[in-house]
């Protein structure tokens, strides 16, 4: 996942923002800092994160880390085991019915499977260029990597480790979601859409812009309700959206920025959202993942150095991260 700058959080009914629903009045805001938990470089240096992903059944925190991933229990924050040999690792998603991981390398190119009992790595899938985000589609059984650069999604057949089609969309693509019902949505930055694709026939069903907004990156989805891709809402929040997470149980919403903030909403009614509050975190906390149970949220980020002088081809150049300071921030109320 890259960086991106977004003034709006858009709601798209159901697909952008939302889980079951929990119609009551939007609860007092009150989230601060509950545990911090330094976790230092990975092999190789640098600081690179993204994508961290829940396991509800097993507890585990999966925290993408440059050449590593790192994985934490949820209640102890103790690291239980660590999947390495990576080149620059970004999502992970456990297939619990094979007993399978999978992790996307961009830099290798590569859906790598491993053992989420040993954390070893027992298989590859060979993607594209700038391999990201990744899921599980439960009804066609298949898991998807979204890869930015190349424009393109990987169908792979998770029991078998091959690779079933790659579906060309057409601009560069991000975070995506799945209904469980047989659609896999996911942004298209470059198109400033939310792509739609038929999990049975493999195919681009629909194109949704998001407009007024654009530049959609983060996503989350409501299951409950039917998909028909209105905008029905847009709030302003700081730049460098990175992750949003829905909670259905609380019907909160959250979504993380690169500057350092969490904005919380509420969702009302299906389509209806409030804000609740906005978190100050720390910068470069853009990533995130909420437990189910506790409702704490957990984030990564690291010291950064200054941002250095504009070039031609890096016209807004990222402030560097600095090495050795990689942590993870725990949020709750």
């Amino acid at each position: 996942m890259k960086g991106r700058s977004l003034v709006y959080v858009v709601v798209c009914a159901s697909v952008l923002a939302l889980g079951a629903l929990a119609l009551a009045s939007p609860p007092a805001g009150s989230y601060h800092l509950l545990k911090k938990i330094p976790l230092g470089a990975a092999p190789g240096g640098g600081e690179y994160f993204d994508y961290i992903t829940f396991d509800t059944p097993t507890r585990r925190v999966y925290l993408s880390h440059g050449t590593e991933v790192k994985v934490m229990d949820a209640d102890s924050y103790e690291i239980v085991g660590t999947i390495s040999g990576l080149q620059r690792c970004h999502g992970v998603i456990i297939v619990r019915d094979l007993a399978k991981g999978f992790v996307t390398d961009g830099e290798a190119q590569k859906v790598y499977i491993f053992d989420p009992k040993t954390f070893k790595i027992t298989g590859e899938v060979k993607s594209y260029p700038d391999t990201d985000s990744i899921v599980y589609d439960p009804a066609s059984k298949l898991v998807f990597s979204f890869n930015g650069d190349s424009k393109n999604t990987t169908v792979i057949d998770p029991a078998k480790g091959t690779v079933v089609k790659a579906i060309d969309l057409g601009g560069a693509v991000e975070f995506p979601v799945a209904d469980g019902k047989g659609m896999v949505y996911d942004n298209n930055e470059e198109k400033n859409d939310v792509v739609a694709i038929d999990t049975k026939t493999l195919t681009v069903k629909a194109r949704w812009p998001v407009a007024p907004a654009g530049t959609p990156v983060a996503i989350a989805m409501d299951r409950e309700h039917p998909d028909n891709g209105k905008v029905i809402q847009s709030f302003p929040i700081s730049a460098g959206v990175e992750a949003n997470v829905f909670d259905p149980s609380t019907g909160m919403l959250y979504v993380s920025t690169r500057e350092g903030k969490l904005h919380i909403y509420h969702e009302d009614a299906p389509d209806k959202f409030s804000e609740v509050e906005t978190v100050t975190t720390e910068y470069g906390a853009k990533t995130m993942a909420v437990d189910p149970k506790t409702h704490n949220i957990f984030l990564t980020t690291s010291d950064f150095g200054p941002a250095p002088a504009p070039t031609k081809e890096r016209p807004n150049p990222q402030r560097p991260t600095i090495p050795g300071t990689f942590r993870v921030l725990v949020y709750g109320r």
